[in-house]
């Protein structure tokens, strides 16, 4: 088994800027232990709260965490109950740390579809850290790509019928401002835990040059030092974008 890496061999000049998560395994990791899928929801805090931590630690810009998916709604009704009171919960007791760290709250997906109180709770949380500066975290809920650029070309297409646009203004910049992560930077990084080698439904046009990261490790078991192993295999990747070695040299 390799040693776990350190802070030691991370390279603080080549960090990527934004790291995204599919934070997967909660409900096996609650089977190992002959516990509920819920067990595993809750546990599951202490891995988002210590990677939030050690991500801000580092001087990571953005992190974005797919907490909810769009397809997460047709789970068995007492799991989804369960898990937006565990929402809510969360973010009332974690924001005031957030505050306190300097670190900003935002949320991508359909919010509209979350139950008054996650939304409230959400938006208060939100308005709280509105200033902070140090770090980002972006919590995906009632998220999934395809709706995105569902809404997204629904928003653009109407500007084409009003006259706002012209067919010749759509660009793939255009595009991303329509996106739910307008302003934000696309990740360098993905990382996936439990073992499972797909995106999921998860950022499908942020995505498109991502270095992408899959450890066996579930997510409630995820550390400080798996986030470093993670920037460290990427920081050991040549990064082309559709290039040839030598030309990325060059550069």
């Amino acid at each position: 088994m390799q040693p776990m890496a350190s802070t030691e061999q991370i390279n603080k000049e080549k960090l990527p800027r934004h790291i995204a998560i599919i934070m997967d395994g909660n409900g096996r990791w609650a089977k190992k232990y002959g516990k509920h899928r819920v067990f595993g929801h809750r546990s599951a805090v202490k891995s988002v709260r210590e990677v939030t931590e050690g991500a801000a630690e580092l001087g990571i810009e953005y992190l974005t965490l797919y907490a909810f998916s769009k397809e997460n709604w047709d789970r068995p009704k007492l799991e989804v109950n369960a898990l937006m009171q565990l929402l809510v919960s969360t973010i009332r007791k974690e924001a005031e740390t957030l505050q306190k760290n300097k670190i900003r709250l935002r949320a991508i997906g359909d919010i509209a579809n979350l139950p008054p109180k996650g939304q409230e709770e959400l938006r208060q949380a939100i308005d709280l850290t509105r200033n902070n500066e140090r770090m980002t975290l972006i919590l995906a809920l009632s998220y999934g790509g395809r709706w995105e650029l569902k809404e997204a070309l629904k928003e653009i297409s109407d500007k084409v019928k009003k006259g706002i646009l012209q067919k010749d203004e759509i660009t793939e910049d255009l595009i991303s401002a329509h996106l739910n992560t307008a302003g934000i930077p696309d990740p360098e990084l993905m990382i996936r835990t439990s073992g499972e080698m797909r995106i999921s439904n998860f950022l499908l046009w942020q995505l498109a040059y991502t270095e992408l990261y899959f450890t066996q490790t579930l997510w409630p078991d995820f550390r400080k030092k798996d986030l470093y192993d993670a920037i460290v295999s990427y920081q050991n990747r040549e990064r082309r974008f559709g290039k040839i070695s030598e030309q990325i040299i060059g550069q």
